[in-house]
């Protein structure tokens, strides 16, 4: 597969550029070389390359969920700027 300046001109009307014809030649060409490096990569032999979704081995990265007690409600109160009946009171939002 190559890239030809018509390719270019389409992704620089997509990407809404306005591209001079050097400018245009001058991303085919680098395109075109982008392209060649990576068809390098169809060389190599993958056959026995596991598929992977991370370079390290690594299983679990979250810790384990564990139970635990609150806080007695009347600690966690002494943060709260007003309170009613237990609960945190703020200022309407709604009408």
């Amino acid at each position: 597969m190559s890239i030809t300046i018509k390719d270019v001109e389409h992704v620089a009307n997509l990407a809404r550029l306005s591209l001079s014809e050097t400018e245009k030649e001058q991303f085919t060409g680098q395109l075109n070389a982008i392209l060649k490096y990576a068809e390098k990569l169809n060389e190599l032999d993958t056959a026995d390359v596991a598929p992977t979704t991370h370079v390290l081995p690594i299983t679990n990265v979250m810790r384990a969920d564990e139970a635990k007690t609150s806080a007695p409600l009347e600690k966690v109160m002494l943060n709260a700027p007003d309170e009613e009946d237990g609960q945190f009171k703020v200022p309407a939002v709604l009408e």
